[in-house]
């Protein structure tokens, strides 16, 4: 299945019926009165989220749709049949955008949570409405009232509670693998990973996260070079970042400069998202010495703080991971304390 996260949809809530104009017409009443009854109300639009779906994909070919128009109203006094309601399934974590307007109508976040986003067109009135005193066989009718239409925007933002950051090859996808039932793509080059992957990691008997892996960021991502910039967004929504690195053949300082270069690319596309990065994990340490791994961790530890989590890991050997899943999980449990 393919991943779409944005897409534009048209939606026509449904028309209103129009009202009827009759008379009736029985042996036993002979001077038989009007009896049009209204026209049904059109049905409307309904947006839902669903833990169901994951992409935006059920939208790429079809882009128009239509609730069920009310029915006309008939005799006897009989209002017309109301047009059916359409709902519309999206997944969890998509933002609804007026085109026009481009305000954000609602992020549906929540499963089963919903909105009605183009109301249908009342009913029209039958004859009957204007009987009066004066007026006692009216013909007069009212047409029913046009649903409402709207242009969207729906784009998606994953929820996970960690999300992965780094460039192409960092272990992204092998970490996912390591440390839950996902199987995204790995390989040995770049952009393996062309769309997000979830993963649910079970760090307890009876406790659970969701994990993301994005695909890889390089500079200029955040000015729409390479592929991050269409899916640094899906970031936006976690709770912790994780930002991994590769320190197989590298020097400290092109360490440091890898992790500042990654770090400005997500200031450029949201501050607020670059402050959530404390978590630090050096990957592929199986193909180092153990010596040179405690010196470039030592260096980092000076560089950055003590306020920044590193980690030490081979995702390819799951060495060191269920230790870092294991902290993540708790601090996540403290988050939700709080």
């Amino acid at each position: 299945m393919n991943f779409i996260d944005e897409v534009r949809i048209d939606v026509f809530a449904g028309n209103g019926g129009n009202g009827c104009s009759s008379f009736r017409r029985l042996k036993n009443i002979p001077r038989g009165g009007p009896d049009g009854g209204d026209g049904g109300s059109g049905g409307d639009v309904i947006l839902r989220a669903t833990n169901g779906l994951n992409t935006l994909s059920k939208f790429r070919f079809q882009k128009i749709f239509n609730a069920e128009n009310g029915s006309k109203g008939k005799s006897q006094h009989k209002t017309g049949i109301g047009g059916s309601d359409l709902v519309i399934d999206v997944p969890c974590g998509t933002m609804i955008y007026d085109v026009n307007t481009e305000e954000l109508v609602a992020d549906l976040d929540i499963d089963s949570s919903e909105i009605i986003i183009t109301k249908g067109g009342k009913g029209g009135l039958g004859n009957l409405r204007f009987k009066s005193s004066t007026n006692r066989s009216p013909t007069k009718i009212t047409e029913g009232i046009e649903g409402e239409f709207k242009e969207l925007k729906l784009e998606l933002r994953l929820l996970a509670d960690v999300g992965l950051l780094g460039k192409p090859n960092a272990g992204k996808s092998s970490l996912v693998n390591a440390v839950s039932s996902a199987k995204p793509k790995i390989a040995d080059y770049a952009f393996t990973t062309l769309y997000p992957s979830l993963g649910v990691v079970d760090f307890s008997s009876y406790r659970s996260f969701v994990i993301s892996d994005i695909p890889g960021l390089i500079s200029g991502a955040s000015k729409g070079v390479g592929l991050g910039l269409q899916f640094l967004r899906h970031l936006s929504r976690t709770r912790i970042i994780l930002q991994m690195v590769d320190v197989y053949n590298k020097t400290t300082e092109e360490i440091i400069d890898e992790i500042e270069d990654l770090l400005n690319e997500l200031k450029e596309f949201d501050a607020d998202l670059s402050r959530r990065v404390r978590w630090l994990v050096l990957n592929k340490i199986d193909l180092i010495s153990e010596e040179d791994r405690e010196f470039i961790t030592n260096q980092l530890v000076d560089y950055f703080g003590s306020e920044t989590n590193i980690y030490s890991i081979s995702a390819m050997q799951t060495k060191g991971t269920k230790e870092l899943m294991i902290d993540v999980g708790r601090h996540l449990e403290k988050l939700d304390e709080e």
